[in-house]
């Protein structure tokens, strides 16, 4: 493990170092979700897109998943490294990595067997549902490999293997991007394409993945030989990894929630937030990645109880997320226009989406707020502080607004809901910090 990276090098060189990776990673994530809508845009089908934009949450709900082993295992395996207990935080990565793949297939099977009522409740009629189904069908093939490619871009960060997670989303987003325009277009297998390319990417991924905890790691394992867990260390593990995961099934959950409240509106305003929310993407990933590129140092810091440079990291981690939340919403408020029509060069979906886009912007700087919070709180074991942050934001306090802001203020109302809800949450962030934390740190 290198240890001077998490105890002796300037906190703004080792956060940077850690976050950095995790940043271009999600960068070219964010470029592989631009590539892919895209290529589904130019089909120049709207109810092709919008028939891809209903099924986002269950990819969604397949990060949350991966999330359970992925961020919970690396918070509880931080804090062991932290406290130099380094073989039980590589007996806790073998449950991680195996646990992920196994409910994966679980996953899979309960998607497929439930498909015809799960596209219903996801909102598609007549006019998408064939594309829906197509997308739905495969995605949930692929839920094995999609989950379980999220747990080592999590687990490898606490090694301090920054840039050997990176590569494997590299790999995975670029073979994805190649194989998108193949599979839509030139063998014309539309929404189903896509759907394929994505799950041969996190494929791709997955393999490097295996290669490199083989190979390179020293504090993680894949191998089940002599493998056990307490009950106190499984519960630890989902005690942090649910409420993380909770984060993305409230997203699926906000996602069809505003699908739902868009519908009255016509598929038309479902097919331009599908392209809205891949835009505001490219300021949520980046803040996400600078938020949770410093979660191994947190549990490290925390287990070693460092509260000194604990304090200093904290600090710096809400400058740094907030600061970049507010410039890049700023620079996309402006181009909002521009950038909606590099996916579908259309005057009414641009006209629709502009809004739409400058709308949800608005609450970026308190998203970057309550993302350390809640990064913070699972990092260091607090999982009530994580469980209330991640089901309120796009859960509950938004169910709450966007109930209310319809019935008041109607299509206007729907769209400024997102924003509404964040400012609360960070209000509530706020608030718990004060009462979880701030007093242990002093």
């Amino acid at each position: 493990m290198n240890n001077d990276l998490f105890e002796k090098m300037p906190v703004p060189k080792a956060y940077m170092k850690l976050a950095v990776p995790v940043m271009l990673s999600s960068i070219l994530m964010l470029v592989y979700n631009m590539v892919d809508m895209y290529f589904i845009a130019r089909t120049g089908n709207t109810n092709l897109v919008a028939g891809v934009s209903l099924c986002a949450p269950v990819f969604t709900f397949m990060i949350a998943v991966g999330d359970i082993f992925g961020l919970g295992g690396s918070s509880v395996i931080s804090r062991l490294f932290g406290q130099g207990r380094v073989d039980d935080g590589r007996r806790l990565s073998v449950f991680s990595f195996l646990g992920s793949a196994l409910f994966g297939v679980l996953i899979a099977a309960v998607l497929l067997l439930f498909q015809g009522g799960m596209l219903k409740l996801l909102g598609a009629n007549e006019e998408t549902v064939s594309f829906a189904s197509e997308y739905y069908r495969w995605i949930a093939l692929g839920a094995p490999f999609i989950i379980f490619s999220l747990v080592p871009t999590n687990l490898l960060r606490t090694e301090g293997f920054a840039t050997g997670a990176m590569i494997g989303s590299f790999i995975g987003s670029i073979v994805n991007m190649i194989l998108d325009p193949v599979f839509i277009f030139a063998l014309g297998m539309g929404a189903g394409g896509a759907a394929i390319a994505t799950v041969i990417g996190n494929i791709c991924a997955d393999i490097y993945y295996i290669w490199f905890i083989t190979n390179r790691s020293r504090a993680l394992s894949l191998n089940p030989k002599g493998f056990r867990i307490s009950g106190s260390e499984l519960s630890s593990i989902l005690g942090i990894g649910i409420p993380s995961s909770i984060t993305n099934i409230m997203q699926s959950i906000g996602v069809m929630l505003l699908n739902r409240f868009l519908l009255p509106y016509g598929n038309d305003k479902i097919a331009a937030m599908g392209i809205v929310s891949k835009v505001v993407m490219i300021v949520i990933m980046i803040m996400v990645a600078f938020s949770f590129g410093g979660q191994p140092l947190y549990g490290y810091l925390y287990g070693a109880k460092n509260r000194s440079r604990m304090k200093e990291t904290i600090r710096f981690a809400y400058l740094l997320v907030c600061g970049t939340g507010l410039v890049l919403s700023l620079i996309l408020f402006a181009a909002a226009p521009a950038v909606i029509a590099v996916f579908m060069d259309d005057p009414a979906v641009i006209a629709t989406g502009t809004p739409m886009v400058r709308a949800v912007l608005a609450g970026m700087p308190f998203i970057g707020y309550v993302m350390v919070t809640t990064c913070i709180f699972q990092s260091t074991g607090k999982a009530g502080g994580a469980l209330l942050l991640s089901a309120g934001r796009q859960g509950y306090i938004y169910a709450a607004v966007i109930v209310i802001a319809s019935a008041l203020f109607g299509y206007n109302g729907v769209i400024c809901a997102q924003a509404v809800s964040d400012m609360i949450t960070a209000g509530l962030a706020f608030v718990l910090y004060r009462i979880m934390l701030a007093k242990e740190l002093a």
